[in-house]
């Protein structure tokens, strides 16, 4: 099957590292047209990894209890807790015992038959890049490689590894959380198939650190397999890229970095799926419902999924890329060949750069579905359109195959047929995505899950009305985030474009570096690659005639078809302005000048769902108690319900405190001093009230 591919390459990024003609390959046909049993039984012979002689489960674990560093740490430890060093290494066999993997083959073809049932059942395709693919098979028997996927579903590593023994390559271990050790048999069946469980929040444990990182380089140096992780740290739950995080990255470089062995190849994963199986689930999670523990009675309730459809999934394996080629200069000139002499927070840095190229050829690597691009649109319509008077159908099959060719000058990929006509290909993305929209009448509506009063029970209130359409928006929120990696560059700068007062390029620069910096945690962005990023949405918005640069430098937006582009790009920016505005305004009115994010969180909440409830009269009082003027976002309505979205309140929060608006007090209590003449002047310069400074300060560059 042949796609819409990439026809410009982002600046900064590498040109090589782009297929325009590659051919996805769909691995579920072959599995629809042979016995499942006999797949799983077949003989499976992958190369030699790394050409490394067989090493068991339990000798990695020896090597490790026997290595200098933990030897040394438990010393350490013991000195430190008064107790006997053998008690401490018995502490260390425990947590490798919970931490580590048991792969064995017979498992794994288990496993893989039962995958084939599931995964022909729920999935119309599974398209894979065979190119990529069969480049993977011959580079794993000389090199130690890394699988660095994206993490959108619980699905992601058990569709990899599904895919390396159908194609015969060494199986991966995985890196995943502990909760999933938990479930009763599935747990165990993951561990035999190649999990290792890894506990969260272990900074303050010396002696779990590092037996993990021992464990990890131990994997690496004895070319034992291949180590998979997802470098963002967690599953998504707003299906955007998240922040990367450094400690798996380092601990599989450090190897590489003392001369222990020769290479490092990584190899980044972009994981991309029409239809999401946990999709209900993830808006609820960022509604601060708790997500359900997993276990395997909840697997099993979960079966009905099996009676879904849930469209194409595609796994599109990008270029490997050389640790040795890295610190060459061959690739990206980020890490220094004496990364061990340079001082700590320079390695921290070069490794922070590493690992947003990485998730952003994960980005480049996905490929965007047309019910993606209608949830660009359909979130920009008034809340009274979707639920009330209905979108015609004409109008939106129109703007949507406006929204595919800018996509595309966009350098979007998008699994979007090419052979199926338009109209049959936006009808089955909207009857696949049924529990979001509805077709009535010629009128497309948004689905509300419907709330019923049950009698001699109180009355359902307004804020669980609001929480229910907000479930409704998340979720189609979350798909749109699938393709804002698209349009966010060309978004800031037509954002940056009305914040600044003159056309001066320079101005539009620092308003378009002032954006970067507020929503970093939001978007992926290079450290240092300001200017670049520029470049590019420059690049992109001249060639759809939506800007034009003159001689003297000014910046200049064109009336005609370049303002309606301009008009989407703010518009799909918007909802995280006014969100972040909401929230500045709530800690500069605020008394205290202290919060802590348990407060923060439910208090925010409850402000945006009276926004959200306020009619005209209520206005009234929003402005005098909140001081706004009545043009103002907090003035009327709040149009966006993502303002009600934990994680983006929690990157608020994130945000200022790189800003050094919040200070951070006590790591336990998670308590934040708030610097509020720093955050009036933020919200000064989003709200378009103060020329902006240029910021550009660096990501967090934490592990």
């Amino acid at each position: 099957m042949k796609n819409t591919h990439w026809k410009y390459v982002p600046l900064g990024l590498q040109e090589d590292d782009n297929d325009d003609e590659e051919d996805m390959v769909d691995i579920l046909e072959a599995r629809r047209q042979s016995s499942d049993i006999s797949h799983a039984l077949r003989t499976f012979r992958p190369p030699s990894y790394r050409g490394a002689k067989p090493f068991s489960a339990d000798q990695l674990n020896t090597a490790v209890l026997a290595s200098r560093n933990v030897r040394s740490v438990i010393v350490e430890v013991a000195m430190e807790t008064g107790s006997p060093p053998e008690a401490v290494r018995a502490q260390a066999a425990a947590i490798l015992k919970e931490m580590s993997q048991k792969l064995q083959l017979g498992f794994v073809r288990l496993m893989g038959f039962m995958l084939s049932k599931v995964l022909k059942r729920i999935y119309s395709h599974i398209y894979v890049n065979m190119d990529a693919l069969h480049t993977l098979q011959q580079v794993i028997s000389d090199t130690t490689v890394i699988l660095l996927p994206n993490h959108r579903s619980y699905t992601d590593f058990l569709v990899i590894s599904y895919i390396m023994f159908t194609y015969d390559i060494p199986l991966p271990v995985i890196a995943s959380g502990l909760a999933l050790a938990g479930m009763k048999f599935m747990g165990e069946m993951l561990r035999r198939c190649g999990a290792f469980y890894i506990r969260r929040d272990i900074a303050s444990n010396m002696l779990y650190c590092e037996v993990l990182s021992e464990y990890v380089k131990t994997l690496v140096r004895t070319g034992f397999a291949p180590v998979e992780f997802y470098i963002e740290g967690f599953r998504s739950r707003s299906l955007k890229s998240l922040t990367p995080k450094l400690g798996m990255l380092q601990m599989v470089l450090d190897p590489y970095f003392k001369g222990e062995i020769d290479d490092v190849t990584l190899v980044p994963i972009s994981l991309s799926y029409d239809r999401l199986l946990e999709e209900s689930l993830l808006a609820r999670e960022l509604l601060g419902i708790p997500k359900p523990k997993e276990s395997t009675v909840g697997l099993l309730k979960a079966a009905r999924v099996l009676r879904e459809d849930y469209g194409c999934m595609y796994v599109n394996f990008g270029r490997a890329m050389s640790a040795r080629q890295l610190c060459q200069g061959k690739i990206e000139p980020l890490i220094s060949i004496d990364a061990l002499e340079m001082p700590s927070a320079e390695k921290l840095v070069s490794l922070n750069r590493l690992a947003h190229l990485i998730v952003r050829i994960q980005e480049r690597g996905s490929f965007s579905s047309p019910w993606s691009l209608m949830a660009c649109l359909l979130l920009q319509l008034p809340l009274s359109v979707l639920t009330q008077t209905g979108l015609p159908w004409s109008c939106l099959v129109e703007r949507t195959l406006w929204l595919k060719r800018l996509a595309l000058n966009f350098g979007a990929r998008l699994n979007w047929p090419e052979h199926v006509p338009d109209l049959e290909v936006i009808s089955s993305a909207v009857a696949l995505h049924y529990p979001s929209v509805r077709l009535k009448a010629q009128r497309v509506f948004l689905v509300v899950e419907e709330v019923e009063e049950v009698a001699g029970r109180q009355p359902i209130s307004t804020e669980d009305s609001v929480a229910k359409m907000a479930a409704s928006m998340l979720m189609m929120a979350s798909y749109r985030n699938q393709s804002i990696h698209l349009f966010v560059r060309p978004a800031l700068l037509a954002t940056a474009l009305s914040l600044s007062r003159s056309g001066r390029r320079d101005e539009v620069y620092a308003s378009f570096c002032f954006l970067q910096d507020i929503f970093r945690n939001e978007f992926i962005f290079i450290p240092g690659k300001a200017d670049k990023d520029f470049e590019e949405a420059c690049y992109l918005l001249k060639k759809c005639g939506a800007l034009h640069v003159t001689d003297s430098q000014e910046v200049t937006a064109p009336e005609g078809d370049g303002a309606e582009v301009l008009s989407f790009l703010r518009s799909l920016l918007k909802p995280f302005v006014d969100s972040y505005l909401v929230m500045l305004r709530f800690l500069s009115d605020q008394d205290a000048h202290v919060i802590t994010e348990q407060d923060f969180l439910p208090a925010v909440r409850s402000l945006a769902t009276k926004l959200i409830l306020s009619g005209k009269e209520r206005n009234r009082f929003f402005i005098r108690r909140y001081r706004l003027s009545p043009g103002s976002t907090l003035a009327g309505h709040l149009h966006t319900y993502e303002t009600l979205s934990s994680d983006l309140q929690k990157n608020v929060l994130a945000a200022l405190r790189r800003l050094a608006a919040v200070t951070k007090l006590r790591a336990s209590e998670k308590a934040y001093s708030v610097d509020k003449d720093a955050v009036r002047q933020i919200e000064g310069t989003l709200s378009g009230q103060i020329r902006p400074q240029k910021l550009q300060t660096e990501p967090d560059a934490r592990f």
